[in-house]
C-alpha cells in the first residue's frame, strides 16, 4: 500500500467528522487530534521497530517493553485516583502479566525469542492488561460506592477489611473479564481479529494465522485473569488504615 492510497482512507475520519458536526455532537475536535496523533505515533513506532528488528539487540527489546508498560500505567492510573500507591500497583500488574505470558510462550518455544515476535505480542498483552485494570478499577470504585453503608456496617460489626470488601472485590474481577470471555465465545463467527485478518492480507496460510490466533487469545485470557485478580488484591487493602476503617477514595 503507497502513502497515496493509505489517504484515501481518511474517507473514513471524515464521515464522522461530518456526522458529529452535523449532529452537534461537539467531537470534531478530539477527531482530529485522534486521527494526527494516531498517524505520528504509528508511523513513528514503525519506524522505531524497523530499527530494533534490525538490530536485533535484548536492549532495545526491554527498552521497548519498558516503554509500553509505563505508558500504559500512566494511562490506566487515571482511573485509581486517590487510591494509595495506584500507580506501582497498576505498574506490578502489568510487569507480572508480561512475565508470564512471555515466559510460557519463550520458555515452552512456542514462539521464536526475535522482537518480531517479542515485542508485538507484550504490546497486545500489556495493551490487554491496561484495558482489563481500567475497566477493574471502574467497576470497584462502583461497587465501593453502591455499597458504601453496607462496607461500614461490616466493619462496625467487627468485621475484617477483607470481609467488608471480598464480595465486591470478586463482583469487579468478574466484571472485567467478562468482556474477554464473551469475545472468545463468537471469535471467528461474530468477527475475524485484526491479528489474523493482517496476516491473511499479508499472505499468510489462514490455517498458520488461525493457529496462531488461537495462541493469542489463550494468552489474552490468562492475561485478563492475571490482571483483574493481581490488581484487586493489591488494591483493596490499601484502601483501610491501621485501625480497620475504610479510607474515602471516592471523592478525591
Amino acid at each position: 500500500m503507497t502513502y497515496s492510497t493509505l489517504s484515501l482512507t481518511l474517507i473514513f475520519v471524515l464521515i464522522p467528522f461530518v456526522l458529529s458536526k452535523t449532529l452537534k455532537l461537539g467531537l470534531e475536535k478530539d477527531i482530529t487530534v485522534a486521527t494526527v496523533r494516531s498517524i505520528i505515533q504509528l508511523l513513528v513506532i514503525g519506524y522505531v521497530l524497523h530499527f530494533i528488528f534490525a538490530t536485533d539487540s535484548p536492549i532495545y527489546i526491554l527498552l521497548m517493553i519498558t516503554v509500553m508498560i509505563v505508558v500504559a500505567t500512566l494511562n490506566a492510573r487515571k482511573k485509581g485516583v486517590g487510591i494509595p500507591g495506584i500507580t506501582w500497583k497498576i505498574a506490578i500488574t502489568l510487569i507480572t502479566v508480561e512475565l508470564v505470558t512471555q515466559g510460557v510462550l519463550l520458555g515452552l518455544n512456542i514462539v521464536p525469542a526475535t522482537p518480531q515476535y517479542i515485542i508485538p505480542i507484550s504490546g497486545m498483552m500489556i495493551g490487554n492488561a491496561m484495558v482489563l485494570s481500567i475497566l477493574f478499577l471502574n467497576r470497584f470504585r462502583a461497587e465501593l460506592e453502591s455499597n458504601e453503608d453496607e462496607i461500614e456496617l461490616i466493619l462496625s460489626l467487627g468485621g475484617t477489611p477483607k470481609q467488608a470488601v471480598h464480595r465486591h472485590v470478586m463482583g469487579a474481577i468478574k466484571a472485567s473479564m467478562i468482556p474477554t470471555i464473551e469475545a472468545q465465545k463468537t471469535i471467528g463467527l461474530v468477527q475475524l481479529p485484526g491479528m489474523m485478518s493482517g496476516q491473511i492480507i499479508g499472505g499468510a496460510d489462514p490455517v498458520q494465522a488461525v493457529q496462531f490466533q488461537i495462541l493469542i487469545i489463550f494468552a489474552l485470557l490468562t492475561c485478563a485473569t492475571l490482571a483483574s485478580v493481581i490488581l484487586g488484591f493489591l488494591v483493596y487493602p490499601t484502601l483501610f488504615n491501621d485501625r480497620m476503617q475504610r479510607i474515602d477514595v471516592l471523592k478525591k
